[in-house]
């Protein structure tokens, strides 16, 4: 069987450094990176941010189309995964994804929230594959987050 580690090697993934403070989230207030409670990793906000910047920033159905904040948030998933692999030291002590509460900054009269969305879970399963990647999703369209960002997402995750 293929680690983890990988396999994001052979999908082409280099995950951002998050140890000595590059947890961008910590920016915006005062927030743990993560918190493990028994067998769960809480992760807290993770975004489209690469080297600093946003990616995609803006509404969408605005700005910003739904392919892109695809690409968002499949940006933020990787970053998710990095998140994992800072609690965690070790990506093998992934046992499932439990849930992802996911948030899209879109026009009022946008509703396909769950396009945007797939980008995110989508790249947790091409990780994980579907035994591990797949958990429980919701998805809300809201006013703004953040700079500007058109999605983010928080995570619970089965650990060992």
């Amino acid at each position: 069987m293929m680690s983890f580690e990988m396999r994001l090697e052979q999908l082409g993934i280099e995950l951002p450094d998050l140890s000595a403070g590059g947890y961008y989230g910590q920016s915006y207030g005062k927030m743990k990176t993560h918190h493990i409670v028994g067998n769960v990793l809480y992760l807290s906000g993770h975004t489209p941010v690469r080297n600093g910047k946003v990616i995609h920033p803006g509404r969408i159905g605005g700005e910003v189309s739904v392919e892109q904040g695809y690409e968002a948030a499949r940006l933020t998933g990787i970053n998710m995964i990095a998140g994992m692999k800072h609690a965690l030291g070790d990506l093998e002590r992934v046992r499932g994804l439990i849930r992802c509460l996911c948030f899209v900054a879109c026009e009022p009269d946008f509703n396909d929230v769950h396009l945007v969305s797939s980008g995110c879970t989508d790249v947790i399963v091409d990780v994980f594959g579907e035994s591990i990647g797949v958990g429980g999703r919701a998805t809300i369209g809201i006013q703004s987050l953040c700079d500007r960002m058109c999605f983010e997402t928080m995570a619970e995750v089965e650990i060992i």
